[in-house]
């Protein structure tokens, strides 16, 4: 009998995971994927919003400026990337500007800290590749820039390290009310009982919360497709860039990345399909044509990646968070579209504290921190001579773009909740992020997967199930 199953292995699955890790709960994180961080957290802007344009009194503009403030610590804790860089609203017009003072006003009222408005000059002087035509923007000094796989990933591998079992490849098809709780069911027969559920289905989430409660609410897809541009533009822009936000969401933007590319994007477009992550022609073309009036001269020749994030447009307009009143034991964390991956470590604070409530859990003596993760092209000379004198596979660079060393893959693979795939590992340490796109180190991370793995070179996919790169032999030699 377990106390608590969490469905849905994104950022808001993995912050709720790890603070009930820190109890003597058991708890189990199942994701229908075959790894974890696979969907929304997977493809957004890798923004943390400081929190000035969710309205006053939403649950949205509560948890992303509680959110905001954990990030930098956490993310020291768990080994994940970030940089506080600040964000800019930029306005081009005088009713731009009257709008950028409605967002600052809210800012304030919402207890944004590190806001303030300011001139032409000064936004030039700090980002001087803006388009000059200018009139002011709204800084907001708390908003940072992270890895949004890493991230939940490194949250996922510290709930595992103090006692959470996660499952992937385990697609929940039914929820039952049992005496004692719920009976979970997947699609491959197993079933699982237990006290507690909760939902963090991104996409799906209405799906699952109708299993359950007659509360009902719709989640509706939307998409945004982005560029990603070499690291020869990373010194375009220094933070990140909005433009005045619309119905449809907050525009298309320009940020550096936390790895110190550019990225550009997204649209916004509404569809049915809930899996559906296709690039278009129209939408990338509209990403330019919307991010020339940010910055005029960006060059999209070095453009290395086009991608297409999914995020969970919710019918209620705000986030959905807390028990359903018709199903006691079952929790929602849905609807969390942008400033979602900003909200999370808060709102996994919040259910989490709901939950050992409830069930009057006490906290562990010992919570078990992760076990520091060699980033080979950040070490000293000296330390990398020191590395690979322990373990001579960090000797072996892989990833030519990246730095990437056989040892990092390696590590990886074996950590707790381990890639098992191409883009797991890539998710993990990064190769396959640079210029060429996994070109050249492709082959040989698949290599690596199959040997660590004790696999077959045919049995190891790219992401996800089906997505094989090899078949069968070609020519077999006699």
């Amino acid at each position: 009998m377990l106390d608590v199953i969490v469905i849905g292995a994104g950022v808001m699955g993995a912050a709720v995971s790890r603070e009930l890790s820190k109890y003597n709960l058991k708890v189990m994180v199942l994701d229908k994927e075959n790894d974890v961080s696979n969907g929304t957290t997977k493809a957004n802007s890798a923004i943390v919003h400081a929190g000035y344009d969710a309205k006053e009194g939403t649950l949205m503009a509560k948890y992303n400026v509680l959110g905001a403030a954990m990030y930098e610590e956490l993310s020291k804790e768990i080994g994940a990337p970030y940089k506080k860089v600040g964000s800019y609203v930029l306005a081009f017009s005088e009713e731009e500007k009257k709008h950028i003072e409605t967002l600052y006003e809210r800012g304030i009222k919402n207890g944004v800290p590190e806001l303030k408005l300011i001139g032409r000059d000064e936004i030039l002087e700090k980002e001087p590749n803006i388009n000059k035509n200018v009139v002011g923007a709204l800084y907001a000094g708390t908003a940072g820039i992270t890895g949004p796989w890493e991230f939940t990933i490194k949250l996922l591998e510290n709930a595992a390290l103090n006692g959470t079992e996660v499952l992937v490849d385990a697609e929940v098809i039914n929820i039952e009310k049992s005496e004692s709780g719920y009976k979970v069911i997947l699609k491959d027969g197993r079933e699982f009982e237990t006290k507690i559920v909760i939902n963090a289905a991104g996409v799906y989430a209405d799906k699952i919360n109708d299993m359950v409660s007659k509360e009902h609410f719709d989640i509706h897809p939307r998409i945004g497709e982005y560029y990603v541009l070499d690291k020869v533009q990373g010194k375009l822009v220094n933070s990140v860039l909005f433009q005045c936000p619309t119905e449809m969401g907050k525009g298309v933007l320009v940020t550096r990345t936390v790895h110190g590319n550019i990225m550009v994007g997204p649209t916004a477009e509404d569809v049915e399909d809930r899996d559906y992550v296709g690039t278009t022609t129209h939408g990338l073309d509209d990403i330019r044509r919307q991010a020339a009036k940010t910055i005029e001269n960006i060059n999209y020749r070095d453009s290395i990646r086009n991608f297409t994030g999914i995020r969970a447009e919710s019918s209620t307009g705000d986030f959905i968070i807390g028990e359903a009143s018709d199903a006691k034991g079952f929790y929602n964390i849905a609807g969390t579209k942008s400033p979602g991956l900003s909200s999370a470590p808060a709102i996994g604070v919040d259910v989490a504290n709901m939950i050992v409530e409830k069930l009057g859990a006490t906290k562990k003596e010992v919570f078990k921190q992760n076990k520091p993760q060699i980033h080979f092209i950040e070490l000293s000379p000296e330390e990398k001579a020191e590395v690979i004198k322990k373990d001579p596979r960090y000797g072996r660079i892989i990833c030519r773009c990246e730095s990437i060393t056989e040892g990092e893959i390696v590590d990886v693979i074996h950590r707790m909740v381990g890639a098992k795939t191409v883009d797991g590992v890539k998710k993990r340490c990064r190769p396959g992020t640079g210029r060429c796109q996994g070109g050249f180190c492709g082959p040989r991370v698949q290599e690596i997967l199959a040997r660590e793995l004790g696999k077959e070179l045919n049995e190891i996919v790219l992401d996800k199930k089906g997505a094989y790169i090899l078949t069968n032999e070609t020519k077999i030699s006699k």
